[in-house]
């Protein structure tokens, strides 16, 4: 990086106006980075193989039991789940996602 300063004559001014530009940059690289990985992993997240490994949710219906994937939920609760009363599951995953939200946040500052 190459700083110019021709408005201020003082040595340690341009000595801090240097600083100031050249502390700036390395920032806006960072958060380039930064955005540009969380780009990257929200797009992998979002993208799936396809593959029958990759499945959300399995109903097993001799046990009763629903399981999440994604977040690891199981619940034994199949019959209610099945008539629509899915709030269990829709609490967890909100749960989850507000938490990873803190996490990201707490790791910018």
């Amino acid at each position: 990086m190459v700083a110019q300063c021709q408005d201020q004559k003082s040595h340690i001014r341009i000595k801090k106006k240097h600083f100031e530009y050249c502390v700036h940059g390395l920032y806006d690289q960072e958060l380039a980075k930064k955005q540009e990985e969380d780009r990257r992993r929200n797009e992998t997240l979002r993208l799936s193989s396809g593959d029958r490994s990759a499945k959300i949710r399995t109903y097993n219906y001799p046990q009763g039991r629903v399981t999440d994937h994604r977040i690891g939920l199981t619940l034994y609760d199949l019959p209610n789940i099945v008539n629509g009363d899915i709030q269990k599951i829709i609490d967890e995953l909100s749960f989850v996602e507000n938490t990873e939200k803190l996490k990201e946040a707490s790791e910018i500052f």
